[in-house]
């Protein structure tokens, strides 16, 4: 089975990656965007029995840091 990962900063937390691409946009041209958020996408392949629980633990023990980020998963 195939998963997507999307990890975001939390609202409210400091995002100086994104800070620099919405500098870098408006430096080129690009003045519509009013915010950017900048955040990772992680595409795993596991085992078809993966229970939720073990991709729930595999999540919060690894691949986002729940304190400051969010996490969202998608099966493919």
């Amino acid at each position: 089975m195939k998963l997507k990962v999307f990890v975001t900063l939390k609202p409210g937390v400091l995002d100086p990656q994104g800070r620099a691409i919405h500098h870098a946009l408006g430096s080129l041209g690009f003045d519509g965007v009013q915010d950017v958020r900048q955040g990772k996408l992680i595409e795993l392949e596991v085992a078809d029995d993966t229970d939720d629980a073990a991709i729930d633990g595999m999540c919060r023990k690894l691949l986002a840091n729940t304190v400051i980020e969010n996490y969202r998963v998608e099966r493919a």
